[in-house]
């Protein structure tokens, strides 16, 4: 395996890092000076395509304008589900905080301004935003060969990051419908009254896994390194990096989110026995 494909551009790289280590800055200097630490969580939407349409201005090609699209359509769909959700606001350092950050600040390893300093601009920032780029590291091997043909990995990759595209969106509008119905409370009837009994949403794709947005969005950046396959002809490449990463990063985010569930909502560690953390058993 080749680290770098030899039409390695260079040029495209380091304008990405420019990009890249300007928005670790911004979302470090603002979270710290607001106390919200969801900066990366704008930017988590919007800089794939920034970094989709960089790469198409450097190198243009099908290829190129297919993954560019398709970041597009992820991007947006999953700007609006975060602006609905109230963590957009028109003064862009505002809105609603992820819930897991507050969590976190509490933890004894974490507590006080300093602590959590250093902890917000390694991970939060830094590796946060690093790790937005390492998924997009396709585009460089697009990038490298804009003369090469679509293949049928091309048009693979492409229906697959619809199709979890499409399951992502159900499985977040079924959520955000959870807690419009959660807010109103139990007495009001609604299509999942079961889950809002309970406290946390078990109906709809729910019953087949207890994350498949999760799921989907780890599904979605897999499939696009099928892009950087079919572009380098190696099955093997450097941007598995990202997909990898990104796996490991929403491990260690479900099972917080599942903690501080568990330690809600005395059913849950019984919903956990009986549904699969990400994709569905296809054999019970």
């Amino acid at each position: 395996m080749n680290i770098f494909p030899q039409n390695f551009p260079a040029e495209l790289l380091n304008n990405w890092i420019i990009l890249m280590l300007s928005a670790a800055v911004i979302c470090f200097v603002v979270s710290e000076i607001t106390c919200n630490y969801s900066q990366v969580d704008k930017l988590w939407s919007l800089m794939p395509i920034a970094y989709g349409w960089m790469s198409f201005a450097s190198a243009p090609s099908p290829r190129m304008v297919i993954m560019a699209l398709l970041i597009t359509i992820w991007g947006l769909r999953l700007s609006y589900n975060f602006y609905r959700k109230g963590g957009y606001s028109i003064i862009p350092w505002k809105g609603e905080e992820d819930y897991r950050w507050k969590y976190l600040r509490e933890q004894p390893a974490l507590k006080g301004r300093l602590r959590f300093g250093i902890f917000n601009l390694l991970f939060i920032s830094l590796y946060q935003n690093f790790l937005i780029l390492l998924f997009s590291t396709p585009l460089f091997l697009a990038a490298a060969n804009p003369s090469a043909d679509l293949f049928m990995y091309d048009y693979i990759a492409a229906l697959l990051m619809l199709g979890f595209i499409i399951t992502e969106t159900i499985a977040d509008n079924q959520l955000f419908r959870f807690y419009r119905e959660k807010q109103k409370g139990a007495g009001e009837a609604g299509i999942f009254t079961e889950s809002v009994r309970k406290g946390f949403m078990t109906e709809g794709l729910w019953k087949y896994s207890r994350h498949p947005n999760f799921a989907s969005e780890q599904a979605i950046w897999i499939s696009f390194y099928l892009f950087g396959v079919s572009a380098s002809g190696e099955w093997l490449n450097f941007s598995i990096a990202g997909p990898l990463l990104l796996v490991l990063l929403f491990i260690g985010s479900s099972m917080l989110t599942e903690n501080i569930s568990s330690s809600k909502y005395p059913d849950y560690e019984t919903y956990k026995r009986s549904v699969p953390k990400f994709f569905p058993k296809i054999f019970r």
